[in-house]
């Protein structure tokens, strides 16, 4: 272990499995190189507070076999496509059909990868960790996914709370399509003493998705309950009824954000996602109390089967070289007196 006066990074265990360690100050982050590159802690040790959904030791059998609902899995490419399937440079992809009930393709094939750790460092500012996959006609996945790339993720923490940055870059000879998404799991409460009645969800939301039946876009958008507005304008109660929903994202005051108010302390947990993330989706599992996702995506579900304009879609391409990159960052802020 490395350590320094306010900043450590090390190489460890998490139950088990091969973990990179990042310390600064009181924060603490865990990252899980060989499970998809999961960051499946940020913590407050002071003052005993957990951000995201943790595997516990007895839960680590079903987080690996499908590391979904824990830290901040990498969805690429991201949620449901029809049938498994997608036109792109005039071909038909066919990736497995993984969801039995709706016979679609979910989530992409990063979640459970293993990623390879580029390095782990701290500084007297930060302390990080850099991890990536590449890509090419020797991985597995080529053989449905068949494109060159890179993606490179890097978690920092320091006095700003959690950075995290992305960087995928095309390395190959033909166009890709740049679909991705994070099923970021947020603990509500996320104190140790706190209810998740006295927490208020806030959302850069702005229309809903009809979904149908295989859940997937009709491309019509669905009223706002009262709730919802409640979710886009002021905050509510995060478990006011079941969410599986889809919407698009309408930055507010500049950035495109998730707020998670705490009202008994008055400490809210800030998202910022970064605004080249145009939908959201939203699951709070079955409205349980304990957790709930809020996932920034780049595209709409199923968005290369649509008849919508790709901006409209969120979908784009990145031509040989090219590169998209995006910075996120999970931190707290106070309540002004």
């Amino acid at each position: 272990m490395n350590t320094c006066e306010t900043s450590a990074s090390w190489e460890g265990e998490y139950h088990g499995e091969k973990a990179i360690y990042l310390r600064y100050g009181s924060y603490e982050a865990v990252m899980l190189p060989e499970i998809g590159g999961n960051l499946v802690a940020y913590r407050d040790v002071e003052k005993g507070y957990r951000f995201l959904h943790e595997p516990a030791p007895d839960e680590m059998p079903s987080f690996k076999a499908r590391p979904m609902i824990h830290g901040i899995p990498v969805l690429f490419p991201p949620n449901r496509y029809k049938n498994g399937q997608f036109a792109w440079n005039g071909e038909i992809l066919q990736l497995p059909v993984n969801e039995e009930a709706t016979g679609n393709h979910l989530h992409g094939f990063l979640y459970n990868t293993p990623w390879k750790v580029e390095e782990y460092a701290h500084t007297g500012k930060e302390s990080h960790v850099t991890v990536s996959i590449t890509v090419d006609e020797t991985h597995p996945v080529y053989s449905f996914f068949p494109f060159s790339f890179n993606i490179t993720l890097r978690y920092a923490l320091s006095e700003n709370g959690l950075m995290q940055h992305v960087q995928i870059r095309n390395h190959g000879c033909k166009s890709m399509p740049c679909l991705l998404a994070f099923h970021t799991a947020i603990n509500a409460p996320f104190s140790p003493d706190g209810s998740a009645r006295e927490y208020r969800l806030k959302l850069t939301v702005g229309e809903r998705w009809e979904l149908d039946e295989r859940m997937l876009p009709t491309t019509r958008f669905q009223p706002f309950v009262s709730e919802e507005e409640q979710m886009r304008d002021s905050g509510v109660y995060p478990f006011f009824a079941e969410m599986d929903n889809h919407y698009t994202a309408v930055p507010q005051n500049g950035r495109n954000r998730m707020e998670l108010q705490d009202m008994r302390s008055g400490e809210t947990l800030i998202y910022d996602v970064g605004t080249s993330y145009k939908q959201w989706m939203i699951w709070n599992n079955g409205a349980k109390e304990g957790f709930f996702c809020p996932e920034p995506q780049i595209n709409l579900v199923n968005a290369p089967n649509l008849d919508l304009r790709s901006e409209e879609a969120g979908l784009f391409s990145l031509q040989p070289g090219e590169i998209w990159e995006e910075t996120s960052r999970l931190y707290v802020r106070q309540t002004l007196a």
